[in-house]
């Protein structure tokens, strides 16, 4: 019996469809919240996939321009000598 019950009194039926709304509010509550904690954790995980992406694409970027770099030392050097 619920503290408001106690001290209004009355009949449970005229509670007892508010105490279920309630409780169907608070489960939904706890769904919400599990689901929250779920997509922030996969927003997490992607986060980092982009990352170790990115670092991969500069890295790749700069092997390509240290080829470049190279390729026209070697023509420099080739034409001088």
């Amino acid at each position: 019996m619920s503290a408001a019950r106690r001290q209004v009194g009355g009949s449970r039926f005229l509670y007892d469809s508010f105490e279920a709304a309630q409780a169907h509010f608070d489960a939904q509550e706890r769904v919400f919240e599990a689901r929250k904690e779920a997509l922030e954790f996969r927003i997490a995980r992607l986060e980092s996939a982009v990352e170790r992406l990115e670092r991969r694409l500069w890295l790749a970027v700069y092997g390509v321009a240290a080829g470049v770099l190279m390729h026209g030392a070697l023509a420099l050097v080739s034409i001088v000598q």
